[in-house]
């Protein structure tokens, strides 16, 4: 994947808006996600962990493996708030948990 490419980052812009039925309010959400993309792809190419040459047993994360697990970690954020904010927000469609506790009379419909 070449994410420094400006066509595949215009592609890949107009195919995450089209996820979200092109709600303006999600357009930083896209962005820094592929901004995330990018910088995601340039740190899997470095080393992520040090080890030490006289005891291999003694290991620490390098300052790359540090950020792209907090990348990862934010990508991750956006992906689940992008996912949630594509379903369908007027379906209200209860879970069968939802029905349970209703048909019992211990949920309060939200």
């Amino acid at each position: 994947m070449k994410v420094n490419n400006k066509k595949y980052i215009e592609e890949r812009k107009l195919e995450l808006l089209e996820y979200i039925d092109n709600d303006i309010r999600y357009v930083p959400l896209v962005e820094e996600m592929i901004y995330l993309e990018k910088e995601l792809e340039k740190l899997r190419n470095l080393p992520k962990i040090l080890v030490n040459s006289k005891d291999e047993a003694k290991q620490k994360p390098t300052p790359a493996g540090k950020m792209y697990k907090e990348y990862l970690q934010q990508y991750i954020n956006i992906v689940k708030a992008l996912a949630k904010s594509g379903a369908d927000e007027n379906a209200e469609a209860d879970s069968p948990l939802d029905k349970w506790l209703k048909a019992r009379g211990k949920y309060e419909t939200r």
